[in-house]
């Protein structure tokens, strides 16, 4: 096995990771070589997370040199504060490029609070009329913040070409709301914790097959569950999605192979919609 765990060399199935950070810095000095083991291990199409001008610029330029690399453009909750007219001219204008396939991270942050609460609300409403007038989908976060964000989101939904709850954790309550709204549901490793996932482990059935996407978050989430030894600097990366799928696989009663399939055509029918 490599570090990441890749099992083998031929992949039988093809994985799309829908929510990669693969600007952090703790990706600085390997980042083709995890690029490498990602493709090894069968994941064929990633997007790239951007958080700020200045990620969503980097995730843009690393998506230019690679054709199974994708961007998304957007602030992230925790700096909207930061919002302003001219931040809003940059990222109208990242919108328009061809590698960025959905507006965002965007979303609302109750849990840290490191904006406040108008701040980030304001932040939220006015990118997601960005990506009306984008006609981008949109890759949303939510903390401890489902009542506000819900009707935020339900006044756009109507205009907006697809959503997707990244990284979702939330209540059954709050998946449903979501699904009513239309919404693509974005599941990590948090499924492989057996201490705070287990709630979302009962979820993930009620998800329909059309509405199921799969995402590491690396370097972020590392699955609590990989056999040992456990990857250098305990850090996760998109090589390991076949692991998380091969666990929702299990709590889904489904073959590995289908929920590759699937998750990865509702990725790519929802990423390159305009």
């Amino acid at each position: 096995m490599t570090e990441a765990h890749s099992s083998t060399t031929n992949p039988p199935v093809q994985w799309a990771d829908i929510g990669v950070n693969l600007t952090d810095k703790q990706f600085h000095d390997d980042r083709d070589a995890v690029i490498q083991r990602a493709r090894h291990a069968g994941v064929s199409w990633q997007l790239i997370t951007g958080t700020s001008v200045a990620e969503s610029s980097q995730a843009i330029a690393l998506a230019e040199q690679h054709d199974d690399l994708f961007a998304t453009a957007g602030l992230h909750p925790h700096s909207a504060r930061f919002y302003s007219p001219e931040l809003e001219r940059e990222l109208r204008d990242m919108l328009r490029h061809p590698a960025v396939r959905a507006a965002g991270e965007m979303g609302l942050d109750f849990n840290r609070d490191f904006s406040p609460r108008p701040d980030q609300e304001a932040a939220f409403e006015a990118q997601l009329a960005l990506a009306v007038d984008a006609r981008l989908p949109v890759f949303l976060h939510e903390r401890d913040a489902h009542e506000r964000f819900q009707p935020i989101l339900k006044a756009f939904r109507d205009d907006l070409v697809g959503a997707v709850v990244h990284c979702f954790t939330g209540s059954k309550a709050a998946l449903f709301d979501y699904l009513d709204l239309d919404c693509h549901i974005g599941i990590t490793g948090w499924v492989c914790d057996e201490r705070r996932g287990k709630e979302l482990a009962d979820l993930v059935h009620n998800i329909p097959d059309n509405r199921l996407l799969l995402e590491t978050d690396a370097p972020y989430l590392l699955p609590r569950d990989l056999p040992e030894p456990p990857p250098k600097k305990r850090r996760n990366e998109p090589s390991l999605l076949p692991w998380v799928g091969q666990r929702i696989a299990t709590l889904r009663g489904q073959a590995v192979e289908t929920v590759a399939e699937m998750t990865s055509a509702n990725a790519k029918a929802l990423f390159t919609a305009r």
